[in-house]
């Protein structure tokens, strides 16, 4: 099982971790990822780490597809990996909500699957260089002939020689977009994943390699979930501690009629609890939206409490389709915890 650590974005004031991300690179972790709404970027913390670390991969979980066009973001990726010293970096992608789309960056929500569909095929001619730059998309053109156009764009080829195989990962939910991850894409972020859950997944996501033909299949593809650790005798305060986060996404993060971690939150069967955070967070009431959180749910993804407790809800996270483990932790015991579990200290030789 590889690991990963997530960074995730700032709050109020930039504190990137470095010690614990060398302490993850020491440790065989294979990965560390930040993230992006509305303050920090995700891709200006990983060039910094580029300069820090010798092998650890750096990826975005995600890079918000508003927030910048493809030939941008593969220009950042390939930026990045270059810095790295090469075959170090993972651009992950998402859509965010059209809150955050609309509301932030000022760009139409439009039609998201080919949307993402046109935005990774673009990123992949860019990474290529086989020749200048051109896509007749549904939701994405180069060059531009939309409205204001003056007609006169001109295709383009990448100065920066990149890494033509910068691995692409998407973070997705919907069995559509489930499926074209797994037809274009080189990795994935499933979306609120617990153990059971692949059972569902795995006809969506064969379909989606029968699409892209080749043979591909899951021994082609990474699949990578996060997952809080704590080690800690007090398993309530832990639990409570994860509920604001869980109540701000189910609840405030999206409009009541499109909000894409309250769904995934009844698709994991709580329909009645999703239904009173949204309902309560979205009236002001945002403590009451927090208690309404279930602890079944937060405890069935995390791994929380004694080492052995730890240790023994494990075995179900080894063993549930996964490649990977993205680890939300601040702790360095717990972190050294999951390496010991999942074998990768052996790795980093230490």
């Amino acid at each position: 099982m590889k690991l990963g650590l997530m960074l995730g974005y700032s709050g109020a004031q930039l504190n990137l971790p470095v010690e614990l991300v060398l302490r993850a690179e020491e440790l065989g972790f294979d990965s560390v990822w930040t993230a992006e709404a509305y303050g920090s970027d995700a891709t200006s913390p990983l060039a910094y780490l580029a300069a820090l670390t010798k092998r650890i991969r750096l990826g975005t979980s995600i890079m918000q597809l508003a927030g910048r066009t493809p030939a941008m973001a593969a220009m950042q990726a390939g930026t990045i990996d270059a810095l790295a010293g090469g075959n170090r970096f993972i651009a992950g992608l998402g859509v965010s909500g059209p809150q955050i789309v609309e509301g932030w960056y000022g760009e139409p929500w439009g039609r998201p699957y080919w949307r993402i569909r046109d935005y990774v095929a673009i990123m992949r001619k860019v990474f290529l260089r086989e020749e200048p730059v051109a896509h007749d998309g549904k939701e994405i053109s180069l060059p531009f002939t939309g409205e204001g156009a003056m007609g006169i764009g001109k295709p383009l080829k990448s100065i920066l020689h990149m890494n033509p195989k910068i691995p692409i990962w998407l973070g997705t939910g919907t069995e559509a977009n489930v499926k074209l991850t797994a037809e274009i894409a080189d990795g994935w972020f499933p979306l609120s994943f617990v153990p059971g859950m692949m059972e569902m997944y795995r006809p969506w996501l064969d379909e989606g390699f029968r699409r892209a033909g080749n043979d591909k299949s899951l021994d082609d593809f990474e699949i990578q979930s996060g997952v809080s650790v704590v080690v800690t005798d007090d398993i309530r305060t832990a639990l409570d501690r994860m509920k604001p986060n869980i109540a701000l996404y189910a609840g405030g993060m999206g409009h009541k009629n499109k909000n894409f971690h309250n769904d995934m939150m009844v698709r994991r069967g709580f329909p009645e609890a999703a239904a009173k955070i949204q309902e309560l967070y979205l009236a002001g009431r945002k403590s009451e939206a927090i208690a309404a959180v279930p602890d079944e749910f937060c405890d069935e993804g995390a791994l929380i409490g004694p080492v052995e407790r730890i240790r023994d809800r494990y075995r179900a996270w080894e063993n549930c389709g996964l490649t990977g483990l993205t680890v939300y932790s601040s702790q360095p015991d717990g972190m050294e915890l999951l390496a010991e579990l999942a074998g990768t200290r052996d790795t980093a030789g230490s």
